[in-house]
């Protein structure tokens, strides 16, 4: 599975028309990304048929949220359910880069039949590996997007494979950071992943603001279908 950011219709359509199978919709790529407008999760939606997950990110501060945070949240889920998104990424940690579960529990409670993605604020955690024991212990989370922690994919290759061992079939674990057509290959044998994110690995110029790029899709999906 190759998941790819969108940041405007656009990106969507050429997202699909490249080969990408699923599209995390956000806005402010450059901040690791916040929720995106109702009128952009409408419009994905309906101009593709590859299933949209959407982020609910009220802000870029932090991944640590007030009630106030938590009420945008709450309602930003039920307004992409409204709009026919496939499903949601969320995470919320507390102020001692825990998983907060207690906010997550009020999160999941809303989601219904949208499945859901947990993002990378595991990577903020002390340690992500003890990290995935806590989340799964909610059946909700299908999946968690992950660098290993700080850095790139490329930094935390043997943190990412306990990831995925400890995760077995109950939880996918999900490369995301920093991944492009030249370190895909590594990334996917050292730690026995089976699905990837792409940010700015497929744009023009490896950059946030650049275009989806036909060729770069075409090599990370080159690799992919190599390495399996």
């Amino acid at each position: 599975m190759i998941e790819v950011i969108a940041t405007c219709v656009d990106d969507a359509i050429a997202i699909e028309k490249y080969g990408g199978q699923r599209i995390e919709l956000s806005s402010a790529l450059s901040e690791m990304g916040i929720t995106p407008s109702y009128a952009l999760i409408k419009n994905v939606v309906d101009k593709v048929k590859i299933p949209v997950y959407v982020l609910i990110r009220p802000h870029s501060k932090s991944f640590v949220y007030s009630e106030h945070d938590m009420q945008v949240m709450k309602e930003d889920i039920e307004i992409a359910k409204k709009l026919g998104a496939d499903g949601i990424v969320i995470g919320a940690l507390d102020e001692h880069n825990r998983i907060d579960e207690k906010k997550l529990k009020e999160l999941l409670a809303l989601v219904d039949s949208m499945d859901v993605t947990f993002h990378r604020a595991i990577d903020i955690t002390r340690d992500p590996v003890e990290s995935v024991h806590t989340l799964l212990k909610y059946s909700k989370i299908r999946r968690i997007v992950t660098a290993g922690g700080k850095g790139r994919v490329v930094d935390n290759l043997d943190v990412i494979r306990k990831m995925v061992e400890t995760a077995k079939d109950k939880i996918t674990i999900m490369l995301g950071g920093g991944l492009n057509k030249d370190n895909l290959r590594l990334a996917i044998e050292r730690t026995g992943a089976h699905e990837v994110h792409f940010g700015t690995g497929v744009r023009e110029n490896y950059h946030y603001i650049g275009d989806i790029s036909s060729e770069l899709m075409k090599s990370c999906q080159s690799v992919w279908h190599q390495s399996y």
